[in-house]
């Protein structure tokens, strides 16, 4: 007896970074992804999709040219199924503040406004709310625990990820006089549109495909039809609904690297050294570190609650075709089951192929979006193009790895990975970079030190101190930092408050904190005594110490919001 086929959802896809966890999400749910490859594909689709992340003008640019923004007003208007994630949210807007010049497809009316900044962290990145707004009936899940009635499957007790700089403020009852039901989030003092919904058309600022279950579960009512359902709340109707706003993000770090056996394997390092203390390895020192394989462990991480997934590859695979690279191996395989964000660091820098042809830093990183990777992670290069910005006066040279990568997929793809170390000093007038007076003095007793930023996975100092660093790529359009620490790294003694502090005063971007952490109360310290967006962990989670699920639940009893695990649909 033959099978019947699945049936067919149209996507979209403007190379707008990371589609294949949309597809795998679909797929998981037990659809086929058709691609639109012209404009009269569109009219073929019954079910369409739009997804993006990237430049609102970029974007809508891109749909003009093609000829596309007719084709998709047309399929709207018809009343056929349509889902905007992200940008494709944005685009059904009158325009963005992004860019002014360009025309939204100006379905609904209103404009994207840029978060101010002044008070907090910018781009709006992590789990937030996508609360109801809109009166649906006597018990809508606007209160209690998350019974009554859901909007394409949003409950009030779920969170889902955002990433973006720019949203569409709300203002209480605009949208719903056109229609539209209203589900919002809250980023400190701005609420904004988190999804919108009208008849068979519904969009969303979040990315449900990155968002766990909760994700899952809403792209599966869109699939099926479901814009309107009954609930009934797993917890108790007395618990309130989770605030409108960012959960503490809980990221879980893989460093991954070839062991002496040539198998692919995570480890962890003692300040950046991956080698047993004793043992009979390479290069006269232990083996290297074998905690276990990547795809297995992100697995086990996003099973616990873990809110992002973190890659760093730590080895060079110089003799290695570029698309053969074993790690878009490992992203292809992670993303099929892991629906929460995937960053990659490692190698993401201009190169030469093995075949002898040229290839960019974008290029590189576009071929790991297509694997499966949300953001990219850039190290040493972004070291190097600091140093190349303040020897031009601070000119952009629009050719470094985080100026073309960001420009392509806007600045929240990408992460810079920074490996500071302590340099102590009696007074701050001792050297001509930014000081911090430590708690923790120097060998001979001094009270002041500067972060001094490496290269080369530590293994190279360079004139240059951390907020120089911060400052810079914050400049050229990095996103996000992920601030590393080589003097705690593979300590277990917490993370340093005082470095944490002194970069999140230097910029407006998120900061994400690692090294250092052994038990879950340096999370919930950090948490309390730093401004930091995120806080990472490793060898505790690898060497079976502690769970994510138990350092989550440490937060809570600290009083500090975490997005709570759903397992099911």
């Amino acid at each position: 007896m033959a099978v019947p086929e699945p049936p067919t959802v149209y996507l979209l896809d403007y190379v707008a970074g990371n589609i294949r966890s949309l597809v795998n999400a679909i797929e998981k749910l037990g659809y086929r992804v058709s691609w639109i490859q012209s404009p009269s594909d569109i009219a073929n689709a019954e079910k369409l999709i739009i997804p993006g992340v990237g430049h609102f003008g970029h974007c809508l640019t891109e749909f003009a040219k093609a000829g596309y923004l007719d084709a998709i007003k047309t399929h709207i208007q018809s009343g056929k199924p349509f889902m905007g994630i992200c940008v494709g949210l944005q685009a059904l807007f009158e325009g963005s503040d992004e860019d002014p010049d360009v025309p939204g497809l100006s379905l609904i009316p209103g404009r994207l406004r840029k978060f101010d900044d002044s008070n907090k962290s910018v781009p709006h990145i992590g789990w937030n709310s996508a609360k109801t707004r809109t009166t649906l009936g006597k018990n809508d899940g606007a209160a209690g625990g998350g019974g009554g009635r859901s909007v394409y499957g949003l409950r009030p007790r779920s969170k889902y990820y955002y990433v973006h700089s720019y949203a569409v403020p709300y203002r209480d009852g605009e949208l719903e006089k056109a229609g539209w039901t209203v589900a919002t989030a809250r980023h400190e003092d701005e609420e904004f549109v988190g999804a919108v919904a009208k008849d068979k058309v519904f969009a969303t600022q979040f990315h449900p495909e990155k968002s766990g279950v909760a994700g899952l579960r809403v792209i599966k009512a869109f699939l099926e039809g479901k814009a309107l359902e009954e609930v009934r709340s797993a917890v108790s109707t007395d618990d309130p609904p989770m605030p409108e706003a960012l959960t503490k993000r809980i990221i879980a770090c893989l460093d991954v690297r070839t062991n002496d056996e040539g198998d692919l394997v995570v480890t962890k390092g003692d300040q950046y050294d991956v080698r047993e203390k004793t043992g009979t390895g390479s290069a006269g020192g232990g083996n290297v570190r074998n905690l276990g394989k990547p795809v297995t462990m992100a697995q086990r991480y996003d099973e616990q609650g873990a809110d992002e997934v973190t890659f760093l590859n730590i080895t060079s695979f110089r003799n290695c075709p570029l698309a053969d690279l074993p790690m878009l191996e490992i992203l292809r395989r992670t993303s099929e089951t892991v629906f929460v964000p995937l960053t990659i660091g490692g190698g993401i820098r201009d190169m030469t192929d093995t075949d002898g042809r040229r290839v960019s830093a974008l290029e590189v990183a576009t071929m790991y979006f297509r694997s499966g990777a949300d953001k990219v992670s850039i190290g040493s290069d972004a070291v190097l193009g600091a140093e190349e910005y303040y020897a031009s006066d601070r000119q952009l040279s629009g050719t470094t790895a985080i100026e073309s990568i960001s420009k392509a997929y806007g600045n929240q793809a990408v992460v810079v990975s920074v490996d500071p170390k302590r340099v102590y000093v009696s007074a701050p007038e001792d050297t001509p970079h930014h000081t911090v007076e430590t708690k923790f003095l120097g060998p001979g007793g001094e009270r002041y030190c500067w972060y001094q930023c490496t290269i080369k996975g530590g293994r190279e100092g360079r004139d240059l101190d951390v907020r120089q660093l911060v400052v810079a790529v914050e400049a050229l359009g990095a996103g996000e930092i992920l601030l590393n620490c080589i003097d705690r790294d593979g300590s277990n003694r917490g993370f340093d408050l005082e470095l944490i502090n002194d970069v999140k005063d230097a910029v407006k971007i998120p900061v994400i904190a690692s090294s250092g952490a052994g038990n879950p109360a340096h999370f919930a310290e950090v948490f309390e005594k730093t401004r930091t967006d995120a806080a990472l962990g490793a060898g505790m989670f690898h060497r079976g110490e502690y769970t994510v699920k138990q350092v989550k639940e440490h937060l809570q009893e600290k009083g500090l919001m975490v997005r709570e695990f759903e397992a099911d649909l």
